[in-house]
């Protein structure tokens, strides 16, 4: 009888240890399982163009990002309201753009000979002209850049050509045809104003709804593929490509 309170405390502690590890085996589940399948599948999202990134740093961050997603709204309220001035002088009112640079030129011209010659009269100063000068390291970084941007444009178009990957001529081919749809609707002025309202809405819009850009974008993804692998089980297989081996052979 003196080693029951012995033997009853082991079985406690026994069953409590079990508690305990059950206890503990189900909190690192619940703390470390699932937030691991949460992860995965916040991984495994999908983002259009294959970002993994915020839409800022995709744009390529500092002042030009910001200003496309409206961060400041100054900076982007004054280049969308010139562009569309520019585009209303134009094109609505027809001005034409040597005609609008030479008055703007005359204008500035006959206001500071105005303020200079008046002021030996007046006894004041004459008004302090700039020596404005284009910079040359400026000059040459956004040549050497425009010249990258051809170069990298002529060499894919010598890849696309070399007839090594159908779906970049399929990509290239409508895009070239699309382009050309819109060249015929609009002229180049109105064409480079879209661009520029597009580029103020777009991204912002995008931004703020693009989970369900997302998943729109997911499923008009899965069916243009779909579309692609009925086309090219279909296409390729009619044609003789033995007998232009044959021919090539000769």
């Amino acid at each position: 009888m003196a080693d029951q309170p012995g033997g009853l405390d082991s079985v406690i502690n026994k069953i409590s240890g079990k508690i305990d590890g059950y206890n503990s085996s189900s909190s690192s589940g619940s703390d470390d399982g699932h937030p691991s399948k949460i992860n995965a599948v916040k991984s495994h999202v999908f983002r259009l163009f294959g970002r993994d990134k915020p839409v800022h740093t995709v744009l390529g961050g500092g002042k030009p990002a910001d200003v496309l997603l409206w961060r400041n709204k100054k900076n982007s309220a004054g280049i969308l309201g010139g562009a569309t001035a520019l585009w209303i002088l134009f094109e609505l009112l027809e001005y034409q753009l040597i005609t609008l640079v030479c008055h703007i030129l005359i204008l500035v011209l006959a206001l500071v000979f105005t303020l200079s010659y008046a002021s030996s009269f007046i006894n004041k100063s004459p008004p302090q002209i700039p020596d404005f000068r284009l910079p040359e390291d400026r000059l040459l970084e956004v040549v050497s850049a425009l010249r990258i941007e051809i170069n990298h444009v002529i060499s894919n178009l010598r890849n696309i050509a070399s007839g090594r990957d159908l779906k970049k001529f399929l990509r290239a081919f409508i895009g070239l045809w699309v382009l050309s749809m819109v060249g015929s609707w609009c002229n180049f002025l109105t064409l480079l104003y879209t661009s520029v309202v597009l580029l103020h809405t777009v991204p912002v819009l995008y931004e703020k709804y693009d989970d369900q850009v997302d998943a729109f974008a997911e499923k008009a993804l899965i069916e243009v593929k779909k579309q692609y692998a009925v086309f090219n089980a279909e296409v390729p297989s009619k044609i003789p490509m033995g007998a232009l081996k044959e021919k090539k052979k000769d």
